[in-house]
Order: C-alpha cells, then structure tokens, then sequence
C-alpha cells in the first residue's frame, strides 16, 4: 500500500468514529436532558399536590371559623334580646319606684 491509501484510510477510519463518537454523545445528552424533565415534571407534580393539601386545609379551617362566627352571631343576638328584656323590666321597676327624678 502506498502512503496516500494509508492516510485516505486512516481519515475515513478517524471521520467513522468521529460520527459514530459525536452520535453516542447525542444519545447521552438526550438521556440526561429526558431524566432532567423528568425530575423537573416530578418535583412539579409535588408541589401542585402539597398546594392542594395546603388549599383543602385552608378550606376545612374556613368551614370551620365560618361555624364559630355563626354561633357567636347567633349567641349575640340571644344576648341582645335578653338585654332589651332586661332593659324593659329595669323601666318598668323604675316607673313604679316613681324614678322620675328629673
């Protein structure tokens, strides 16, 4: 063999491997990238579910300060209708004491 085969082989054996080198990397990267959305889609799909657990909680608390404001409501207005009862029996002992001290 002459010299100008030896390097014609010795390029096409280096321009082979250099492809064939350049093709494993690519797979390699696209691995890496797919396992990186991976993860990414994963610790997405976390946080989404912690933020509904979060939101049913806030939710479940909710319901229940809305209970207590309306038995505070309801406690209220059965104090104010026992205080304007008071108010009119406190009036009417007045009048029969002859409270007009003006």
């Amino acid at each position: 063999m002459d010299s100008a085969a030896i390097y014609t082989l010795i390029g096409v054996t280096g321009t082979v491997c250099g492809i064939i080198f350049g093709y494993i990397g690519y797979k390699k990267g696209l691995q890496k990238e797919s396992s990186e959305n991976g993860r990414e889609a994963g610790a997405l799909k976390a946080d989404m579910e912690y933020i509904k657990r979060r939101i049913d909680d806030v939710l479940l608390e909710q319901k229940d300060t809305n209970k207590s404001v309306n038995a505070l409501a309801e406690r209220v207005s059965k104090v104010e209708e026992s205080a304007k009862q008071a108010h009119k029996r406190i009036d009417r002992i007045e009048r029969g004491f002859g409270g007009n001290d003006e």
